[in-house]
């Protein structure tokens, strides 16, 4: 059987970095209508585990905090909504493409392979359509062949760069297969303006990145590591309302409700532990664990859901810190580092999506 091997990683930022105390204070002219609300503002940023987030509305340059925030302008009244759907679809055009190719040639470099010889081209994103879309620009931009096959995994959320490397491992059906995966996400462009608790938590919670794997075909009787050996998901009963994603007239909505944790913890452990059976480990089998850092509450569930210990998830907690929830590309710059500091395997990847759903990978 050929599997998917994780021969290089890459990820990429903005240089435009925001510290959360300067995004709250920031918020105020968008969200706030006196200073009650500008009190809980602080508080709901406070909580979000975030100190910096790299986003493509600031300015890398040092100036006052209004002169770095760009794009957005302060509400001019309570119907004030902001730019236009239409208007941050032409920003994610404009600045999405060179992002994803700042990611996908570190991750080349890192595998140490030539673009020309990529064969199939997986590109995620939730937060932007255009068409021609990312991989047409990926292929101008990096020289890859013209006749690269291409699959674009679009508008899945958080979990996509899980479903796009299931795409991935499909394709290394082909022994001599070369795949790059490239999700990509500017959130900021979705930033919400007015007084709506669960648009506040996202505002404080999201931020931009992109993130690229090169994957190759690997039989069995390789012992190179960081394969995928299978993937599973789960869509959580009666969960429909906790989390969704829909476009509205002024950016993307997204609902995210109160729910999700204990939706987590109802959820998530036997069905894991069911899983892992099937692919002969349980849990206490799992050497390092590449989960999705949604939020800290998020963090939270999976850990009573899997009864781990204090400190296993120290790197979800990290790339929260330091990036913020970029949404696709997140669980790869998890991923990234636990490969880089050579982690203990099996690792098994978990992020979460509107549905509510669960994406599962193996690692080992």
């Amino acid at each position: 059987m050929v599997k998917l091997h994780l021969a290089g990683v890459g990820t990429a930022v903005p240089p435009g970095i925001l510290k959360q105390s300067d995004a709250a204070e920031s918020s105020r002219a968008f969200c706030a209508a006196d200073e009650k609300q500008a009190r809980v503002l602080r508080i709901l940023y406070g909580r979000s585990g975030v100190d910096t987030r790299h986003m493509v509305v600031v300015r890398a340059d040092q100036g006052t905090l209004e002169e770095r925030v760009r794009f957005y302008t302060p509400a001019t009244g309570p119907e004030d909504r902001g730019p236009t759907t239409g208007q941050r679809m032409a920003w994610y055009e404009a600045e999405a493409p060179s992002l994803a190719e700042a990611a996908a040639r570190r991750a080349l470099e890192d595998a140490s392979t030539p673009a020309e010889a990529i064969t199939h081209l997986v590109t995620v994103s939730c937060t932007g359509f255009f068409s021609p879309g990312l991989d047409a620009a990926l292929i101008d931009a990096l020289g890859l062949q013209r006749t690269v096959h291409r699959t674009h995994v679009g508008f899945m959320g958080c979990h996509g760069a899980l479903n796009g490397l299931r795409v991935a491992a499909s394709q290394c059906a082909e022994p001599e297969a070369r795949v790059l995966l490239c999700a990509v996400e500017l959130c900021s462009l979705h930033f919400a303006y007015g007084w709506d608790q669960e648009m506040i938590v996202a505002n404080s919670l999201f931020a931009d990145g992109a993130a690229a794997v090169v994957g190759v075909a690997e039989l069995n009787g390789e012992t190179r590591g960081w394969t995928v050996q299978a993937q599973g998901t789960l869509l959580m009963p009666e969960s429909g309302d906790a989390m969704s994603w829909r476009i509205g007239d002024h950016g993307f909505r997204m609902t995210l409700s109160a729910e999700v944790p204990e939706l987590i913890r109802a959820n998530l452990g036997g069905w894991l532990q069911d899983w892992l059976k099937h692919q002969g480990l349980g849990l206490d089998e799992v050497g390092s664990w590449a989960v999705h850092p949604g939020g800290p509450r998020i963090l939270e569930a999976v850990e009573d859901a899997l009864a781990l210990e204090s400190g296993v998830l120290d790197v979800s907690r990290d790339v929260l810190r330091g990036h913020g929830n970029m949404s696709s590309a997140t669980v790869l710059f998890v991923l990234q580092r636990l490969r880089k500091a050579s982690a203990a395997l099996p690792c098994v990847a978990l992020a979460f999506g509107p549905g509510l759903v669960v994406e599962a990978m193996l690692v080992v």
